[in-house]
């Protein structure tokens, strides 16, 4: 099934130098979009198909995934109590023994916990069911330096520029950044080992374009830093009419 948005709400072809932070709000640290039923759809089946794949979790990690649960539930589904009604309509209860697995189960985004261990932080836990062209098993228990390691452009200048940025992040004020990616495929499960990088296509050369709205936000009792990713993927062409309307 293809999964796509019908606009992105914001410029993903905005030319920004990295790492291209802007600041944010709790208000809109998490997205609801009209593909929302579907992406759910889709990680459901991923849940219960690959879940290797798109879960991990240490245990030094727990602490920081019930707080991330609590968090999201708090924003997302204030109401809720063992269970929450989603915007399509379908319950989920609330595991609070498996928080991961849960919070694949409430929103559009995937989550990604980072530790500061030693003087980096680690990815030591994560909800990604739509890698855009890496795999969890491969970074989990890594620091930034190597989860970003196939991306040329993040040299050790970088390295550190970020690193200062993860040290400085302030619970409630939360990060964001994106990205723009083209794709001849829309699937949203794109795992790939960097040991085997894709062709990357030059933009507009591709029937696709996706981008990842991806922010940055220090959990208040743990301090551990989440990084939450939410996806659109849709076709070049309409991206090209709303940058040209006739």
């Amino acid at each position: 099934m293809t999964i796509l948005q019908t606009s992105i709400p914001y410029d993903p072809l905005s030319p920004r130098p990295l790492p291209g932070i802007q600041s944010g709000s709790m208000e809109n640290w998490l997205h609801c979009d009209e593909a929302f039923a579907a992406q759910m759809l889709r990680r459901a089946a991923l849940l219960a198909d690959r879940k290797k794949d798109v879960l991990a979790l240490d245990p030094s990690a727990e602490p920081a995934a019930q707080e991330l649960l609590d968090l999201v539930l708090q924003h997302a589904y204030p109401d809720c109590s063992d269970h929450v009604t989603r915007p399509d309509g379908q319950i989920v209860e609330v595991d609070r023994s498996q928080p991961m697995e849960t919070l694949c189960q409430l929103v559009q985004e995937d989550f990604c916990i980072l530790q500061k261990k030693g003087g980096e932080h680690v990815l030591t836990g994560a909800v990604l069911c739509f890698p855009a062209s890496w795999r969890l098993s491969e970074k989990f228990m890594r620091p930034l330096i190597d989860i970003h390691g196939p991306v040329a452009s993040y040299d050790e200048s970088i390295a550190r520029r970020v690193q200062r940025l993860f040290d400085g992040i302030q619970p409630g004020r939360p990060l964001w950044r994106f990205n723009a990616l083209w794709y001849e495929d829309p699937e949203l499960f794109q795992p790939r080992s960097a040991n085997e990088p894709r062709d990357v296509k030059a933009p507009g050369a591709a029937p696709y374009i996706r981008s990842e709205r991806q922010t940055l936000l220090r959990l208040p009792r743990t301090r551990a830093v989440v990084f939450s990713i939410h996806t659109y993927v849709i076709e070049a062409k309409r991206l090209h009419k709303m940058e040209n309307p006739a």
